[in-house]
């Protein structure tokens, strides 16, 4: 895996880079997709992007606003964590029923308010995660707003009515537990290799939206494409980004190493830190902070 330019959400470059982010309706429906840059800016979003904060003509903010990694932080979400783009959070509720009577719970209260988390129910626990799909966001440069997907103000209202739920029914929130995967393959032709993969994993060539495919249904990890120069093929061209929350990265990446891996890189850390295995397949913990 070259390192040459990290240019991904979880590992990203001090080169700039562009990125697509699709922009989904209620019903999963294309609305716009709109572009914008990572790099490693003075100060940037959990998404990468510096952020000029959105008012009213009043001078206040609205709950869709875009918020910073330090806004995110402020709020002091016990029982969330912030991982690639959205708020995650695991909630033990011990059997299924217990879990039914939570997530009813919770749809009420989403129904209340009009915004909605992604839910998942198993027989002990339930995981919910809470992302805004249209954010407002307008560059630093004062170019028009964008919608874009990424965690706002009515997430995080939503995010303390659930922990009240929980709290209120005896279910306890494990927000450690949480983690997601993505897949980064190095390419020096996207063009040619974009349309293959977004077929083969979602059915759909539509499902690559600038450097991702990503599928709209959830049933796949993103994968993002990691430019480089044209090159014979390497030993490794695929790679895994571990997103995990900021509180359990370290302990994580000592685990592996204590399991027979290596640190690689830990110069962007905590942003992200580069682990190999014994045969040097490499891996990447990210977090959401410095970003």
């Amino acid at each position: 895996m070259e390192r040459r330019g990290e240019r991904g959400r979880g590992c990203p470059s001090s080169l700039d880079r562009d990125a697509a982010e699709e922009v989904a309706g209620r019903e999963g429906s294309l609305t716009r997709t709109c572009w914008y840059r990572f790099g490693s800016g003075r100060r940037t979003s959990a998404t990468g992007i510096t952020i000029t904060r959105m008012t009213n003509s009043d001078g206040t903010s609205t709950d869709v606003d875009m918020l910073t990694t330090e806004q995110i932080l402020d709020a002091r979400l016990e029982d969330w964590r912030k991982l690639g783009q959205a708020l995650h959070s695991r909630f033990r509720t011990g059997d299924f029923v217990t879990g039914l009577g939570f997530v009813t719970a919770v749809g009420e209260a989403a129904e209340a308010v009009g915004h909605h988390p992604d839910v998942k129910l198993s027989y002990r626990f339930v995981d919910l995660t809470l992302l805004t799909h249209d954010a407002l966001y307008r560059p630093g440069d004062g170019a028009p707003e964008q919608r874009v997907s990424a965690v706002t103000q009515r997430d995080i209202s939503l995010a303390r009515r659930i922990s009240e739920i929980a709290r209120e029914q005896g279910v306890p929130a494990e927000p450690h537990a949480v983690a997601t995967i993505e897949l980064a393959l190095d390419t020096a032709d996207l063009a040619a290799i974009g349309p293959f993969w977004a077929v083969l994993l979602t059915g759909d060539a539509d499902s690559r939206q600038g450097d991702d495919v990503r599928d709209p249904t959830g049933r796949v990890p993103i994968l993002w494409f990691q430019e480089t120069d044209a090159h014979e093929t390497p030993r490794q061209r695929f790679h895994v980004d571990v997103w995990l929350p900021h509180d359990v990265a370290e302990e994580r990446i000592a685990a592996a190493v204590d399991a027979g891996g290596r640190v690689v890189d830990d110069e962007n850390a905590p942003s992200f830190v580069v682990l190999a295995d014994a045969e040097g397949n490499k891996a990447c913990v990210c977090t959401f902070l410095h970003r």
